[in-house]
């Protein structure tokens, strides 16, 4: 169960790994966002707003590790990956309709590019289990 090399690294598998850093990195952008409103006072709940940003912290280092685990091209980050791209295009569809373009739009972009990134032949390849191993 080594590591394998990140100089193995498809392209597309980069791109995958640069799509989910984007995505904690706006996730970041949001924490703040909510810390000022909580500092200003503008949130409904006090209590509330900070069990928000502790479950956005916590989702950020999350989809931060896994960026990381992809670039390192670990197979265990495989389904966490496609999964934080699936519940990303989720997101990015209700932000639409929602008529905030400005967060839906990127995020929207973000999801897809890591989907074809992540689902790309090479991609797919790199991230596969050697034969004969269960785990």
């Amino acid at each position: 169960m080594g590591l394998r090399s990140t100089a193995g690294a498809p392209n597309l598998l980069l791109l995958g790994a640069a799509a989910l850093g984007l995505e904690a990195a706006g996730l970041l952008a949001v924490i703040v966002a909510n810390l000022i409103d909580l500092a200003d006072g503008h949130t409904y709940q006090r209590s509330g707003a900070i069990a928000i940003i502790v479950i956005e912290v916590i989702v950020a280092i999350g989809v931060a590790s896994i960026a990381l685990g992809v670039v390192r091209v670990q197979p265990w980050t495989r389904t966490p990956a496609v999964m934080t791209q699936v519940f990303t295009l989720i997101i990015a569809v209700w932000l639409l309709e929602a008529d905030r373009v400005a967060w839906g739009l990127p995020a929207l972009v973000l999801a897809l590019a890591g989907l074809a990134g992540l689902f790309a032949p090479t991609s797919l390849r790199a991230l596969s289990r050697p034969e004969g191993t269960d785990s």
